[in-house]
């Protein structure tokens, strides 16, 4: 009797250890080529077999099932263009800042906002389109490239800048003083002609001015200071005698060599 206690322990801690062995194995043994099994085929090898296959089965389903965003799908900008085109220009707003945290990156998306350094991954084709979008629906009113000029204009200074585009208001007091309008309330959603040009899409510049710099030199608009100085060009030949273009003739430093093009480095 005391031998067949001792065979019945063996065999129970032998198949215990089979089972602890199965499920401590890592799961990318599960996709090793099975070797080649003898003819004779016990109960505990059985086992193996039907619980490799159904580990090897439940890890390949959780391997391609994946929760994380993809940030090479394409971006649509349908929804921008909708709210634009019915004149929702909060919502047109909210939608253009959606769309930066997206055109930013994966970092971006888990943050819920942008910092300035990655402005520039936003790709220039793509902030054209959303800058282009809210100009055709504003009769050229709003828009980043509006809100470029005018800040080129101000001599890139921020405080110059937001009385232009309305972002500050006026206090009542003796000297004069501006503070930022309270969001949403005090900003204009409409447009009409009071509205100040540049006035939307809105850039958060309360912890610095970092962000709206980065997007306003992106160099998605690099090319502004260059086309209005051609422009010039042409008004001035138009309005002048031949004479006028003398300095392009007489084989001098070609026009887009003399135009000032500052530096886009983030």
């Amino acid at each position: 009797m005391s031998t067949n206690s001792l065979q019945s322990l063996h065999h129970h801690h032998h198949h215990s250890f089979l089972k602890r062995h199965l499920l401590d194995t890592p799961p990318s043994s599960l996709f090793l080529k099975p070797t080649t099994t003898t003819t004779t085929t016990t109960t505990n090898t059985t086992t193996t077999i039907s619980l490799s296959h159904t580990l090897s089965t439940s890890f390949t389903t959780f391997s391609t099932t994946s929760t994380t965003p993809s940030t090479s799908q394409a971006i649509s900008f349908d929804l921008l263009q909708n709210h634009l085109s019915n004149k929702n220009f909060k919502q047109a707003d909210e939608e253009t800042r959606r769309l930066l945290i997206v055109l930013a990156g994966e970092p971006a998306q888990k943050r819920g906002y942008v910092f300035f350094s990655e402005v520039q991954f936003i790709p220039q084709q793509d902030l054209k389109t959303i800058d282009e979008l809210w100009k055709q629906h504003s009769n050229n009113k709003f828009g980043y490239s509006v809100q470029k000029k005018i800040y080129d204009k101000a001599d890139r200074d921020f405080s110059k800048f937001f009385r232009k585009v309305g972002w500050v208001k006026k206090l009542d007091t003796e000297i004069e003083q501006y503070n930022y309008r309270a969001f949403p309330t005090e900003f204009i959603w409409e447009l009409n002609d009071d509205t100040p040009e540049g006035h939307l899409p809105l850039t958060n510049a309360l912890r610095g001015t970092q962000l709206l710099n980065s997007i306003l030199t992106h160099p998605a608009f690099g090319n502004m200071e260059e086309e209005e100085d051609k422009e010039q060009v042409v008004v001035e030949e138009s309005s002048s005698n031949n004479g006028g273009l003398k300095g392009l003739r007489d084989g001098s430093e070609p026009l887009s060599n003399r135009v000032f093009i500052p530096d886009y480095s983030f």
